[in-house]
């Protein structure tokens, strides 16, 4: 899955991008509220961490302007410690939820988390296909009782594709939220990718869960 911090103090921003990555998000940084803009309409995120103070347009005016133009990406806020004003601003604006500062990463985590699975198709922690159980909380696998291990970008595959179970997503898609923006990725990577996971969880039971569908992408189902 795939987020965009907007954080200018550099230090807070990369110390959130290395958590999130461990977890196995793809994660996009910028600086400036103007940047935030851009890149929350013109890409397509699963979840934005936005702090209120930036340089050129303040995270309120983005909040504002982003759900101006359609997009209902949830929006996780940071304030500064105890600002109530803030808070309901933000929420008037459009946030979905805010994280006071100084936080804690598992809370900013957990928060994250939440927001991701508001939508109705969504609500479970665990996601499941078949035989096949995907937890997002614990970031465990498990296909007839038998646990799985992948690697991160395999699990953060996995989840993108069980998040759209029935759909087909194109490669651009996949690319889009399971990789970063600037990730330099092969052509063929993310085909490597849905080979590895297929023999992980496909060849070893009896049903093959993820498809291909020539000429448009992947989709899994059962």
């Amino acid at each position: 899955m795939r987020i965009l911090v907007v954080e200018d103090h550099q230090k807070i921003a990369n110390s959130i991008k290395r958590g999130l990555e461990q977890e196995s998000f793809a994660v996009d940084m910028v600086h400036d509220g103007e940047s935030a803009v851009l890149e929350a309409i013109n890409e397509d995120y699963d979840a934005i961490i936005l702090d209120i103070m930036l340089p050129k347009k303040d995270g309120f005016q983005v909040v504002e302007e982003i759900r101006a133009e359609g997009k209902n990406t949830p929006v996780l806020m940071l304030t500064a410690k105890d600002a109530v004003q803030d808070k309901v601003t933000g929420l008037n604006k459009g946030a979905d939820d805010y994280l006071a500062k100084p936080f804690s990463f598992d809370e900013l985590l957990a928060r994250v988390r939440a927001l991701m699975r508001r939508p109705a198709k969504t609500l479970s922690k665990k996601l499941v296909c078949d035989d096949l159980e995907l937890d997002t909380v614990e970031t465990t696998v498990q296909r007839a009782g038998t646990i799985i291990q992948l690697s991160k970008k395999e699990f953060a595959l996995l989840e993108y594709l069980l998040r759209n179970q029935g759909r087909i997503v194109s490669k651009e898609s996949i690319r889009e939220h399971v990789w970063d923006f600037d990730a330099d990725i092969l052509p063929n990577t993310i085909e490597a990718y849905i080979g590895y996971l297929r023999t992980k969880i496909d060849k070893p039971y009896k049903s093959a869960l993820i498809k291909t569908v020539r000429g448009f992408g992947y989709k899994i189902e059962s």
